[in-house]
């Protein structure tokens, strides 16, 4: 029986990666010990070398654009607001503190300070703050964006890595 009969073009052209891996690693094995001891690389560790280096350039760009396409499938899915949004919320303490601590510092709002109840105010304009961040996560509008901005920017990701692979076939 044939070999292709046996095996899949798949497993054959895997196993030809393989081999040409190995080589890849035995050829720069070989050439770093004799370049140690100060000889020159032999033809066939070069001739390796450089078709290793070829297979890497043709297989690098395909499976960038592949990886890529994975990537943009799955952030195509989530809802990042509402991890956003629970992200706030576990810290919600933390950020009112930092938010009274930056209205308190902040030279326009520092006139404040001189309104009796001052602590009062600033603690509601927190609070204020964090339920209205809140309730604009938890828009569907803002999920919306999000998934624009994703969308927009991994297209214009896609179309530079495939600009990319064109200008290198085009040289």
């Amino acid at each position: 029986m044939p070999v292709a009969a046996e095996h899949s073009t798949l497993t054959l052209t895997l196993w030809i990666v393989v081999g040409l891996l190995v080589l890849a690693v035995i050829a720069a094995i070989v050439g770093r010990y004799l370049i140690r001891r100060g000889l020159r690389e032999p033809f066939v560790v070069r001739m390796i070398n450089r078709a290793s280096d070829r297979v890497v350039d043709i297989v690098k760009k395909p499976l960038t654009v592949a990886m890529l396409d994975e990537v943009v499938a799955v952030l195509a899915v989530g809802h990042y607001t509402r991890n956003i949004a629970s992200a706030l919320e576990e810290n919600r303490d933390e950020l009112k503190e930092m938010i009274a601590e930056k209205i308190k510092q902040d030279p326009t709002a520092g006139r404040i300070n001189y309104v009796p109840f001052h602590d009062r105010l600033i603690a509601e304009a927190s609070e204020t703050t964090m339920r209205v961040i809140m309730e604009v996560l938890a828009d569907p509008r803002t999920d919306e964006l999000i998934n624009d901005l994703l969308r927009d920017n991994l297209a214009q990701i896609r179309r530079a890595v495939r600009e990319g692979e064109d200008r290198e076939g085009r040289k």
